[in-house]
């Protein structure tokens, strides 16, 4: 034991940091406790180890420490952070396979100690404290307020671009008095120059104009200029960008174009939907009003750097531990900018709880580099006339989200949390001059209530990012499909139809250090190949360190072999000399060791789309809809199929409290009936043609195929479980073919409601039993109009089964085709039974209430719904 300690100290000396920049490749192997855990069914790569392999666990670690110490002098302190702990980690496998002592404990602590140490060091490093020249800064925003002055001089905005030349006139000369250099002053003192004169020839020409026009004619003029600058109104119907009615400024870039989606609708919302999207604007106390065409005109330039009048935003605990300043990127970057290149690598994930976010933007990214479509940047505002983000020195950021039912404005300062050693505490770019990242996450995270964020999904911070269609597929579920998930991953991935992220479940510390993977946890999928018949998946750890360590990991000596490294372009000896979180797993062990995969869906795959928003109130209808979901929101979909067509229908509950988000125990789903477009109100007879999962995420994807040609009818209701709270929603539904979709309305607005008991001789039971049948309790009620539409419902304890009798005493017209001589309400149910009577024909009815069998006794509620006043009285 002694021995194999000496070669970690004579191999591994203890140096201070030194710079340089050379990555050498260094080779840590895996090694797992005698037993393997990892329960593959397929061939494993985990050695076995034995106990004489804890002193090849001495030997790793003298080789690994020995590669950490020349990272370390030579300057390549994140390669070298990274062997430290490997070396760390051997040690610690050693002591558990049974060699320790005090000599390999202190030695584990000095190499994580040191490892801190150059982590400090390196973000210290990476996010100095700049200190501008006095008056740069004022240079910058008088740049930014020229550039803004001539888009809206070219525009032809008279009125706005003089104002902004007059803006940066002011801030010039306001900078001049206190620039630190000659240099500076020149420069301040030439842009006042220029922006004065462009200012004055303006004014100038709007005089000569103006000269000698009659007051009416000036007057006529206003009113055009004011209705070329549309007021803020709730939006039209529609996929995607939201745009005005009212025409675009000359210039502005076509980031509002609108979508290939065909709107199966009118494009005008109705005074309730008004009120939904309204009311779920306020999102934790803050109005987040709809991104409108107009906002594409938004004002991002000042003369002083722009604050949120929203404050700041509360951090999380363990920012809160390190937090020593709000800083903006001109305090922290010599040379800021909003982005450099848009990648997928150079995104980290800090001390936010928001993986799942930060793996949603990664793959926005890469899609976005791989595709050439604007995925991520398109969010981003202000913009150069090439429609690229660009880096405000005033500080005013605009962000484009998916927000309950429809895209948002988010505002956001630039103002990001800085820890003591003056590394960014937020999820950043390790190219240290772009800050993209930092903001895009910054405006999520003001929506969803700070940093402090309590966790999410992909599948929502996708939706939110891109307005991509969320889907979930539980690998649990009995109903997994294994083989034709991946072959659709696959196929759709590499069309780029198809955004994916995948999450762990829950696991204990032991199991996840074994495997490389970290709890609940969210992953990015990058790529996916099929090679040699061998299933492979890229995945990205979006804290860009800590990876899977099984079959085909970077350490895995078994399956990558010189032909696979070959065909997946793959060196893994040169991967296991830097961590970045990218790693390659089989697919059989991501269905092992994962619980659920996420896809966002291109909803250009659809032709035809059409939105609803609506509310449910907590009254209408019971607690659970186990027996009625008359009440229900329900909604005919009809669809006019060729044949071979696909139908999506995705359900979004609208959230406006974190608190709500924190303790999601609203469960929603949607259920689909092939009734007609009918109302339905039995959830099980006939039973839905699609029954879904209720399930708390604000999404709920409902998918169709249809193979037959012609016209299909369907009844879409919306089901919650144990409903209690009211609820908005909005229902959206992609298709490749046209349809229409509309609310089922209640025609039966007028209600009389008697309560009743069955007692004693009134309980006689069923037409089953003649004898006691006739003592049952009667209601009759008189219909003076023919055509009457009629809903008639009796509800019991749930334990009792009833059902009613209308018989019809007297009628107006008995050869109308409404005309009837009775009617059951049918079978005899569980606590409630309904009746729909159509083109009912004027005169006299009588109920008959009754239980299945004799003598049951029990209260109950007769309900009648009717298009017009009835009066409804007891006979006996």
């Amino acid at each position: 034991m002694e021995s194999c300690l000496k070669k970690v100290e004579s191999r591994a000396k203890y140096h201070k940091g030194q710079r340089g920049t050379d990555h050498e490749k260094a080779r840590p192997v895996t090694v797992r406790p005698k037993h393997c855990h990892c329960q593959h069914s397929h061939t494993c790569s985990c050695r076995v180890v034995s106990m004489d392999d804890a002193e090849e666990c001495i030997n790793h670690a003298a080789e690994v420490a020995r590669q950490a110490t020349h990272f370390d002098t030579s300057g390549s302190h994140s390669a070298a952070i990274y062997m430290y702990r490997q070396a760390a980690e051997y040690l610690r496998r050693a002591t558990i396979l049974g060699i320790s002592s005090p000599a390999i404990t202190e030695r584990i602590q000095q190499y994580r100690n040191r490892a801190d140490v150059l982590e400090n060091n390196e973000t210290q490093t990476q996010s100095p404290q700049v200190i501008a020249e006095k008056g740069q800064n004022e240079l910058s925003r008088a740049h930014f307020l020229l550039l803004e002055a001539f888009e809206e001089d070219e525009a032809g905005n008279v009125e706005e671009a003089v104002e902004l030349y007059s803006s940066a006139v002011e801030l010039c000369l306001e900078a001049c008095k206190n620039a630190s250099n000659a240099k500076i002053t020149d420069k301040l003192r030439k842009l006042a120059e220029q922006a004065l004169s462009r200012a004055e020839d303006l004014k100038a020409s709007e005089k000569a104009a103006a000269k000698g026009a009659e007051i009416d004619s000036r007057t006529s003029e206003k009113s055009q200029c004011q209705k070329v600058s549309p007021s803020r109104a709730i939006p039209p119907l529609g996929y995607g960008n939201i745009v005005d009615a009212n025409p675009q400024p000359k210039g502005t870039p076509n980031t509002a174009r609108k979508s290939g989606l065909q709107l199966a609708g009118k494009s005008e919302y109705t005074k309730e939907e008004v009120e939904v999207l309204k009311r779920t604007s306020n999102i934790n106390g803050r109005d987040y009003v709809p991104f409108l065409a107009i906002d594409l005109r938004e004002k991002f330039a000042f003369s002083i750097p722009f604050t949120d009048k929203d404050g700041l935003l509360p951090l999380a605990p363990k920012q809160k531990k390190n937090f020593a300043r709000w800083a903006r990127p001109e305090d922290i970057s010599s040379d800021p900018k909003m982005i450099e290149v848009v990648d997928c690598f150079s995104i980290k994930q800090t001390c936010v709880s928001d993986c799942s976010f930060v793996a949603s933007v990664a793959i926005s990214a890469l899609y976005e580099k791989r595709f050439k479509k604007r995925l991520i940047t398109d969010i981003i505002y202000p913009k150069n006339r090439n429609g690229d983000p660009v880096y405000n020195p005033c500080g005013k950021y605009m962000i484009k989200l998916h927000i309950n039912g429809i895209p948002r404005k988010i505002i956001v300062d630039d103002k990001l949390p800085v820890g003591h050693h003056g590394e960014l505490l937020c999820s950043y770019s390790t190219n240290k001059h772009e800050f993209w990242i930092s903001l895009v996450e910054k405006s999520y995270l003001k929506v969803m209530g700070g940093y402090d964020f309590p966790g999410s999904n992909s599948n929502i911070d996708l939706y939110a990012l891109t307005g991509w269609i969320p889907e979930r597929v539980s690998i649990k579920d009995k109903d997994f499909n294994k083989e034709a998930t991946f072959r659709k991953i696959l196929d759709r991935f590499h069309r780029g139809d198809v955004l994916v992220t995948v999450a762990t479940g829950e696991m204990s510390d032991s199991a996840a250090d074994r495997a490389g993977l970290v709890p609940t946890h969210a992953y990015a999928m990058l790529d996916i190949k099929e090679v040699k018949g061998k299933r492979l998946l890229m995945l990205k750890n979006p804290w860009s360190h800590l990876r899977w360590k099984g079959n085909y990991s970077e350490m895995d000596q078994v399956h990558w072999t010189p032909e696979m490294c070959k065909l997946l372009n793959y060196d893994p000896k040169s991967a296991q000399t830097f961590d970045n979180g990218v790693f390659w797993i089989d697919f059989d062990s991501l269905c092992h060791f994962y619980d659920v995969i996420y896809m966002n869906w291109n909803p250009q795959l659809f032709s035809h789309t059409f939105c609803t928003h609506e509310t449910w109130y907590a009254k209408a209808g019971p607690v659970r809809d186990l027996y009625n979901v008359g009440e229900n929101p329900q909604y005919s979909l009809d669809v006019q199929c060729a044949g071979g067509s696909a139908v999506w229908i995705l359900l979004t509950r609208h959230i406006t409290e974190i608190e709500d988000f924190r303790n999601n125990q609203e469960y929603i789903t949607l259920l689909v009936y092939k009734t007609g477009g009918k109302k339905v109100f039995y959830p099980f007879d006939p039973a839905p043609y699609i029954d879904g999962i209720r399930i708390n995420s604000p999404h709920y994807l409902c998918k169709m195929v249809l193979k037959e040609a012609g016209t299909h009818k369907f009844t879409l209701v919306v089901s919650q479980y144990e409903k209690h709270l009211t609820i908005h929603y909005s229902l959206r539904v992609y298709s490749t073919c046209p349809f229409s979709l509309h609310k089922i309305r209640n025609l039966c607005k007028h209600k009389h409601e008697v309560t009743g008991k069955w007692n004693g001789e009134t309980a006689g039971g069923c037409p089953n039993h003649p004898a006691t049948y006739k003592n049952n309790p009667v209601y009759q009620f008189r219909n003076d109009s023919d055509l009457t539409c009629f809903r008639i419902e009796l509800k019991a304890p749930k334990d009792i089964q009833i059902g009613f009798e209308i018989v019809c005493v007297e009628a107006k017209n008995t050869q109308a085709s409404g005309y009837f001589s009775r009617k059951q309400s049918g079978a005899y149910r569980s606590g409630f039974v309904v009746m729909e009577l159509f083109d009912v024909v004027a005169g006299v009815y009588n109920i008959i209430p009754s239980t299945f069998y004799p003598n049951t006794e029990a209260p109950y509620f007769l309900n009648f719904f009717s298009s017009s006043p009835v009066k409804v009285n007891r006979l006996k």
